[in-house]
């Protein structure tokens, strides 16, 4: 049997049952860093073979996954905390084991993403995840641009030396909103911190971050949000010229085109 199972984000008591019981019956153990692994193990005095398995050698740790598994041995799959795969090593695993056929399952838990949407008080009948934002500039843009007219709550996650960029990145995309900065989720310094796009977030930064924001507003063209510098660059992107570009953006705003021309004169 293979299953993937849930570990805390912080707080060590918020294990499962279900996982507990797995992890004592396990034969073997595959996660992200033993290391981590073996301090939360030792907590609740489960001593059991660890091997690793992440972004660097997944597909060879999913072969002796399915190895094991053939065997008839147990196999536990962990991320460092949370729910693996979901921004966490684990994918490539699931699809090298559903094109062998074989099964696997999951033991959910602890979700640092579902916590911080909780956590924020923005609203959370409809919402999006997209983790960590790509790291090339291109890749990044594109993917924000895409959700820049979304109506439903974003989340994001956020190491802490990239959290002034990200936020930065944000506003350039998708105008001046509604944000939350949570940390800590689960710990002693647990924080939810509401601030605006356009400010950007105060105090030192540490630990890591969800970053979750407001949807774009009905009936609210979110092109117009942006600053006048960020709105025609948009435009640009798009592969239009300034002048038809600075157009674009004047009938967006409802404002004369000379009116933010003023603005782009180094574009």
């Amino acid at each position: 049997m293979i299953q993937f199972v849930a570990t805390p984000i912080g707080n060590l008591k918020d294990i499962t049952l279900r996982a507990l019981e797995a992890l004592r019956g396990a034969d073997v153990i595959f996660c992200e860093d033993t290391r981590h692994t073996l301090k939360l193990l030792s907590a609740y005095e489960i001593r059991k073979p660890l091997f690793s398995c992440h972004k660097f050698n997944e597909r060879e740790a999913a072969e002796k996954i399915l190895s094991a598994s053939r065997e008839g041995k147990n196999v536990c799959i962990v991320s460092d905390a949370g729910m693996p795969v979901i921004s966490d090593p684990g994918r490539e695993v699931c699809r090298i084991l559903r094109e062998a056929g074989e099964p696997y399952t999951v033991l959910p838990g602890a979700n640092a993403a579902l916590s911080a949407l909780i956590l924020s008080a923005l609203p959370a009948d409809r919402f999006t995840f997209l983790g960590f934002l790509p790291e090339k500039k291109k890749e990044r843009t594109a993917l924000l641009e895409r959700y820049a007219s979304a109506r439903e709550t974003l989340i994001f996650h956020s190491a802490p030396q990239d959290v002034e960029k990200d936020i930065g990145d944000l506003y350039a995309a998708f105008g001046d909103r509604d944000a939350c900065a949570v940390r800590e989720i689960t710990k002693i310094h647990e924080s939810a911190e509401p601030f605006r796009l356009s400010e950007g977030l105060a105090g030192e930064k540490r630990g890591e971050y969800v970053l979750v924001v407001k949807g774009a507003e009905e009936g609210q063209d979110p092109l117009a949000l942006l600053p006048v510098r960020e709105h025609v660059l948009y435009y640009m992107r798009q592969g239009l010229d300034k002048k038809e570009a600075l157009k674009r953006a004047a009938r967006d705003r409802g404002v004369p085109k000379s009116e933010l021309y003023k603005e782009t004169t180094d574009l």
